[in-house]
């Protein structure tokens, strides 16, 4: 019998053989390359969040010491205020007259204003070298990031 045109057809053209030894290499290949940038990315994942740990420790310390150190000044302007204020009791309660009074009043009040500015600057220098103390480390952590991703 004669061959058909189909059958003269697939004799023409060849087939490609699949080689399961190399697809296997190659999976195996992709695959050993997925688990090296997953340990890659798992180190460089660990290695930042310990860094952000100690940041965050580091500005947790700082607070705390800033804090305390806020909290001393609070008690050294509240004893200050109190023996101040006991003093002109006792000045007035040694006063003669109403003008004397009045004397006395005036200069407690020019006194409490002048005390109560200097206690304010107090307060806000304590308060702006805490705020500086406690965000330094969280700005250096943040540059050096943006330094490595803009290195990668």
């Amino acid at each position: 019998m004669s061959k058909t045109k189909t059958a003269e057809f697939a004799d023409t053209i060849a087939m490609p053989s699949f080689d399961v030894s190399k697809a296997s290499d190659q999976f195996r290949a992709f695959a050993e390359k997925g688990v090296e940038q997953s340990k890659e990315a798992y180190s460089k994942l660990k290695t930042g969040a310990e860094e952000a740990q100690k940041t965050l420790e580091t500005s947790f310390e700082t607070a705390r010491s800033v804090s305390s150190e806020l909290s001393l000044k609070a008690i050294a302007a509240l004893r200050t205020n109190a023996e101040t204020g006991f003093a002109h009791l006792e000045a007035l309660a040694g006063a003669k007259s109403l003008s004397e009074i009045v004397e006395l009043q005036t200069a407690y009040l020019r006194k409490r204003v002048e005390l109560t500015v200097e206690q304010a600057k107090d307060f806000q220098s304590v308060a702006s070298k805490a705020a500086e103390d406690v965000t330094k480390p969280v700005k250096t952590a943040f540059e050096k990031a943006l330094k490595e991703i803009k290195a990668a």
